[in-house]
This record gives structure tokens, sequence and C-alpha cells, in this order.
């Protein structure tokens, strides 16, 4: 007769029973990690370090000191990984209704929002005080700017009121490349407000050709984006105009200083990016809305790639 209890056969069995709490205690923790990580929007974030490092070179036409460009991206991931927080704070009523967001931490409840809330003022505040002793106050001040704003003024006041959000609101994701040049000269000089304007251009024709592809979950949640207010045509146009612009903003660079490395290849990098966009206008379709919306964080990487390539060879 078994009394529910039997004599454990092994001291192998033994290791295995107390290695079980363990075991599921480390899963807890990595689970846990993992939803504070998801919430700083990592992919976002690496494309906002792309260019942060990217003006960094071309402001020294070399290659800053190791240290100095470490402190820098450090500080540039918990300034914009706070904002990102605090924007999956303030967004967690609609992100729950939302397919692509539905699963974050503050959405689905696995997170409480005075945690949210605490993890990204934290962030905010770990990161400017970083880029202020290590680097310099300019760049620290920017850096908390391009926090705020997009906090303050994109998520709080734009989103959700007007379909204009995007332009006005991308402002905030072109101050890295002012943090990159502020930490290497100290300074801002006109080449350092031409690579903010190449990401205020690009972000419009980048966020609405995703845009696009997610009208209807934009339209459940109320946020007027430019597909739902305007309508899928509309918004087309605009992404090719936006697109022009950008490609002319890009050659602004070349008088100060870039050579026919950066101007050939933002010239085809740009060429491609029209071509994409006229298909979009003229022949739409989900497939098309996706390709332009993936090759435009391929085209900004590439951009800044061959920037970097030409100061570095010629510069």
């Amino acid at each position: 007769m078994s009394l529910g209890w039997r004599p454990r056969d092994s001291e192998g069995e033994m290791a295995d029973e107390a290695m079980q709490p363990m075991g599921a205690t480390l899963a807890g923790i990595r689970a846990v990690a993992n939803d504070y990580v998801v919430l700083m929007k990592p992919g976002i974030m690496t494309l906002l370090l792309v260019t942060t490092l990217g003006a960094m070179l071309v402001a020294e036409r070399g290659i800053p000191e190791f240290g100095l460009v470490l402190v820098t991206l450090m500080g540039g991931v918990l300034t914009s990984g706070g904002a990102n927080v605090l924007n999956c704070y303030l967004d967690r009523d609609i992100d729950a209704i939302m397919s692509r967001t539905k699963n974050r931490a503050t959405a689905n409840g696995r997170m409480s929002p005075a945690a949210a809330l605490t993890f990204g003022i934290s962030l905010t505040i770990a990161g400017t005080l970083l880029l202020g002793f290590a680097v310099n106050w300019l760049a620290a001040g920017l850096a908390l700017a391009g926090n705020l704003y997009y906090v303050f003024v994109y998520t709080l006041w734009l989103k959700r009121r007007t379909p204009h959000n995007i332009v006005i609101g991308g402002a905030a994701g072109a101050v890295p490349p002012l943090v990159g040049w502020a930490a290497v000269t100290g300074t801002l000089s006109a080449p350092a407000w031409i690579l903010f304007a190449i990401i205020f251009y690009w972000t419009p024709p980048h966020f609405w050709a995703l845009a696009l592809l997610k009208q209807g979950e934009y339209g459940r949640v109320g946020v007027p984006m430019l597909p739902v207010v305007a309508g899928e045509e509309e918004t087309r146009r605009q992404v090719f105009l936006y697109t022009i612009l950008l490609t002319a903003v890009t050659l602004l660079l070349v008088p100060f200083g870039m050579s026919w490395i950066y101007f050939v290849g933002a010239v085809a990098l740009g060429g491609w990016f029209l071509i994409l966009a006229w298909r979009l206008l003229q022949r739409p379709s989900k497939a098309l809305a996706r390709k332009t919306f993936f090759y435009s964080i391929w085209y900004l990487a590439g951009l800044f790639a061959v920037m970097v390539s030409d100061r570095l060879m010629l510069g």
C-alpha cells in the first residue's frame, strides 16, 4: 500500500528535485528581464544608435576615442530606452488592443504601471547624468530634450490628436545625430543640423509605409494616422513627396565636405527609395508597402554607412 511517499532512490534524484525550483526561478528572472528590455524597443533603439555613431565618426573625421564612443552610446541607450518605456506606459490602453503591441508587459498586465513609470524615469535620469558627467552637458541636454519631446509632444499631445503626429513628432528621432555630433565637438554646426533634417524627412515615408499595413488597428484605437484620416491614396502620395524631399536634403551635405563616394551612394540609395515610393503610388499593394517600409530601414543605415566611409577614406 502506498501512502504517497517513497524513499529517494539515489543522490542524483535528490539533486534533480533540488534543481527544479532553481531552474524555475532563473526562467522567471529571464522572463521579467526580457519584459523590461522589450519595453525599451531594442529595434528602434539600434537604428538611433547607428545614427549617433555615424554622426560621431563624421564629426571626428576619423575614429573617436573608444571610451567616448562607448559612454555616448550607453547614454543613448538609457535616454532613448527611457523614452520608449514611458511611451509604452502612456499607450498601454491602446497597446492592449493592437495585435503588434498587445504582448507588451504594460499592455497585458504582467508589469504594473508604477513599475514601468519608475523604470522609464530611472533610465532617463541615469542616461542624462551619464552623458553630462562623462561626455558634456550639451550632449546630455540634447538627449534629454529628445526624450521629453517624444514623451510629451509626440505621445501625450500629437499622437491621438492629429494626422501630422509623425511629421512633427519625428523631430524626436532626429535628435541622436545631434547628440553624437555634440559629444565629439562640443558644439552644433551646419552639417549636424543637416543630419537632423535627414532623419526628420525620413521619418514620414518610413512610418507611413508601416501605417498603410496597420491602418485598421490604428482606426480601431482612435489614433488618427494619415491613412485613417486622409485615406490610402493621399498617404501614398505623401510618402512619395517626402521621399523626394529626403533625397534632396541628403545632397546638402556635399558642399560641407562630402565627396563623390557619399554623392554616388546617396543618389543610388535615394533613387531606389524613389522607385519604390513611385511604384507604391502607381500600383498600391500591401506587399509594396511592406517592401518600402523595410527598405527605408536599410536605406538609413546604408546612407550613414556611405557617409562614414566617405569621411574615413577621403575626409
